[in-house]
């Protein structure tokens, strides 16, 4: 791989100062450089990678193992080496047969599973389901943090436009006020509260549950869902084993959508729609299992990252969907990449010899117009930009929005690469350009779409990954500091911090309430 590595940077090298403009002398460049699968299209033109670097890129792929490691991922076999563990989300969203674990499928399970998850939506959707005094739910406030969070919150806000189930509310800060805030405009007689922990020990979730329970007040148990695969844990706290979904360990929370931790969406959306998202990630991995390296939607989106992170030197990346009810992506994405991708080591523990993850920010367009795309227009680092856009909205009396949407979406893309010069211009207005940009297009934002644009970035973040050579399923960066704010508990509540740094003490003294 250094020979592709080395041979990628001279190709860079000798095409660095040609703009991306330029590429489009030909006029087969868009077609060349985009890819489609079930409805959405991957615009990768508005890039410096030209077709030599292209194939240096795939040649990379291949050498790095990516299909072989796809193979085994899919396979069942234990990929997320650290933590002895298999990695397969994708079975709970597969459409396409057995999926073998160990030597058992593992779909009766999975099957079973979200079976019980559509009978409880169902009947807490009809009313069936009552509160502990009988009278109807209309309101949830599901407690997580982390994937058991994000990847909910963002699938409930995305899925606005078919949202007909009770109001979805979320904690996730040990912050007294995200639950104060979540909780003040809802009755606790008529909320359903969903406790979402693995292990059911997580302090920020439990410490919101115990608080929840409390403000459930008499009855509070037949008012709580569990998601957790500790069932001990789960009686302890009271609440009834038919009112608890477990999922696997082989199932990371950052890839945990798609099964039980979901269980706010299928209540918001319905158990149909809930299914329509699960086809679109499945047609995703069809695609991404099926389609050749060089026309693969994910590993091309992959290939396009490293070329700007390893190649170009790019240190970050910004997701701009142009679609409110996607506000809340570009977090859900930041979580999933860099959680997964930035690692120093290797799978094998060894240093690694390639700069990883890259910085994930964004947000909905058009607001960030009127924040940050100063910067990306004119600032000294240039951004990555990966816009998003549907061809349709859900407002038909208000299209007029949808036209200028796009259009603002197609003239940011095309602003940033063509820029602006004039002799008679003051510098200040003008725009250097040549700035990178994808977009993904796709005809609206349905349960499907969302499915296909969730599973698209999760195997593009795994494909990344495994040509770094990491392990993109272990999140060991998150330990350290939760082990030392358990320690630190006592020192806050005023025991002796003699042994803290200066800083520590002085902080510690400064913060006393007492």
């Amino acid at each position: 791989m250094d020979t592709l590595w080395r041979m990628l940077r001279s190709n860079r090298a000798v095409s660095e100062d040609r703009s991306i403009l330029s590429l489009f002398d030909d006029p087969a460049r868009f077609d060349d450089f985009s890819v489609s699968t079930a409805g959405m299209l991957l615009d990768y033109s508005k890039t410096s990678i030209d077709t030599d670097a292209r194939r240096l890129l795939v040649q990379l792929a291949e050498e790095a193992g990516v299909e072989a490691q796809r193979e085994a991922m899919f396979g069942g076999e234990k990929i997320n080496r650290s933590e002895d563990r298999a990695v397969l989300h994708t079975a709970l969203r597969n459409q396409n047969g057995p999926v073998m674990l160990g030597g058992a499928d593992v779909m009766p399970d999975v099957r079973a599973t979200l079976t019980r998850m559509a009978s409880f939506a169902s009947a807490l959707r009809n009313g069936e389901i009552k509160a502990a005094d009988g009278g109807p739910i209309t309101e949830v406030i599901s407690i997580g943090i982390g994937g058991s969070d994000l990847g909910p919150a963002m699938g409930v806000k995305a899925l606005g436009a078919y949202h007909d189930g009770p109001k979805v509310r979320f904690v996730s800060n040990i912050d007294g006020a995200h639950f104060t805030e979540a909780s003040k405009r809802a009755d606790p007689a008529r909320t359903l509260v969903i406790v979402a922990s693995k292990t059911f020990t997580t302090i920020e979730t439990m410490t919101n549950a115990e608080t929840a329970k409390k403000w459930l007040g008499a009855g509070a148990e037949s008012q709580m869902v569990a998601i957790s695969s500790a069932l001990d844990k789960t009686a302890a706290f009271g609440i009834p084993a038919d009112r608890v979904f477990g999922f696997e360990d082989w199932v990371g929370g950052r890839y945990s959508i798609w099964g039980p931790i979901g269980l706010p969406i299928m209540l918001a959306v319905g158990p149909q729609c809930f299914g329509e998202f699960l086809d679109g990630g499945s047609a995703m991995d069809t695609h991404f299992c099926n389609a050749p390296l060089a026309e693969n939607m994910p590993v091309l989106l992959a290939l396009t990252g490293i070329w700007h992170r390893n190649i170009c030197d790019y240190p970050t990346r910004a997701t701009l969907p142009y679609d409110q009810r996607l506000s809340r992506l570009p977090a859900y994405l930041q979580q999933l990449d860099m959680e997964s991708n930035g690692k120093c080591v290797t799978a094998d523990g060894k240093p690694v010899t390639q700069l990883t993850g890259p910085v994930i920010w964004g947000q909905a367009g058009t607001n960030g117009q009127h924040a940050f795309y100063q910067l990306l227009h004119q600032g000294t680092n240039v951004v990555p930009c990966e816009f998003m856009v549907a061809a349709e909205g859900f407002e038909p009396a208000l299209q007029h929005h949808h036209e200028l949407l796009k259009a603002n979406c197609l003239a940011q893309s095309e602003a940033l690469m063509r820029g602006r010069a004039s002799k008679n211009m003051r510098p200040c207005r003008e725009f250097p350009g040549n700035r990178p940009s994808t977009t993904l297009a796709y005809k609206k934002l349905t349960p499907f779409v969302l499915g296909q644009i969730i599973a698209l970035y999760e195997h593009r973040v795994f494909v990344e990954g495994v040509i770094w050579g990491i392990n993109s399923f272990d999140q060991w960066g998150v330990e350290l500091g939760k082990e030392m704010a358990t320690a630190l508990v006592p020192l806050v509540q005023g025991a002796d911090a003699s042994d803290k740094d200066g800083s520590t003490q002085g902080l510690l003294k400064a913060l006393d309430a007492g």
